[in-house]
């Protein structure tokens, strides 16, 4: 195969994958006006539909916060909250779907999470953001470390300087980074009247009656059962109650 032939099909495959990616872009621009415009003529069902497909192509913050509006005036109280979670996990200062999960919890009377210190922190930027810093920041620390020997550069205090910060900030990203993974643990109950129980089974006494949307950490999973941990019990749940913040 000649350079001419092996360069037009590299460039056609480069136009195909441009215009694959733009046509999905349109069309998800198109579910979310759809979405919205649904929404404000009151058909909530058909909105709900518009912006699960939107996010079916691209997650993002307004797709989620709408979402879960539309879930929210479908009377799903606990898919919405999962919603607005999301959109906050993507962009923590989504301020609509923060205010929504106030306003929610206060209605339905359900509490907030209970959240560690390092999972607060993890709130401060959106959760990807995390792992792409310490990844920079140690990459750099390291390449400024080595590259003054590879290139017999003469000793400077700047470099010095520099690899002291990048290590320094991978440090204080590795605690932001577990409050990521611990956060993947946090759900909500999706059906009102969800028995908590003492074993994983359906016989099992329950402790305890549990209401849509109210938030629970999973210890571990076994069969078709949760170990999940609330803040005033601790029992086993059926997996298909319960929903994970964050999509597997």
């Amino acid at each position: 195969m000649t350079a001419p032939r092996q360069f037009r099909i590299r460039l056609l495959f480069l136009m195909l994958v441009v215009l694959t990616l733009a046509a999905n872009a349109f069309a998800g621009a198109d579910n979310f006006a759809q979405g919205k415009a649904a929404y404000e003529q009151g058909d909530f069902s058909l909105a709900e539909e518009q912006f699960a497909a939107c996010l079916d192509r691209e997650l993002s913050a307004g797709a989620f916060q709408n979402l879960g509006n539309a879930y929210w005036q479908l009377g799903e109280t606990a898919p919405a909250i999962i919603c607005w979670e999301r959109a906050l996990r993507l962009n923590p200062y989504a301020r609509a779907a923060e205010n929504n999960l106030k306003f929610v919890r206060e209605t339905a009377q359900l509490e907030s999470p209970d959240l560690t210190w390092c999972e607060i922190a993890a709130g401060w930027l959106p959760a990807q953001w995390w792992a792409w810093l310490a990844m920079v920041s140690f990459w750099f620390a390291v390449a400024l470390l080595l590259l003054p020997a590879v290139l017999r550069w003469r000793r400077a205090v700047t470099p010095q300087a520099l690899v002291a910060l990048g290590l320094g900030v991978f440090l204080l990203t590795l605690p932001a980074n577990y409050g990521v993974w611990t956060r993947a643990r946090l759900g909500v109950v999706l059906e009102a009247e969800t028995p908590l129980r003492f074993t994983p089974t359906a016989e099992a006494e329950p402790i305890t009656k549990m209401s849509a949307g109210e938030p629970a950490r999973v210890v571990r999973q076994r069969g078709k059962y949760l170990l999940i941990q609330t803040r005033r019990a601790e029992g086993w749940v059926e997996r298909s109650r319960f929903g994970l913040i964050v999509q597997n």
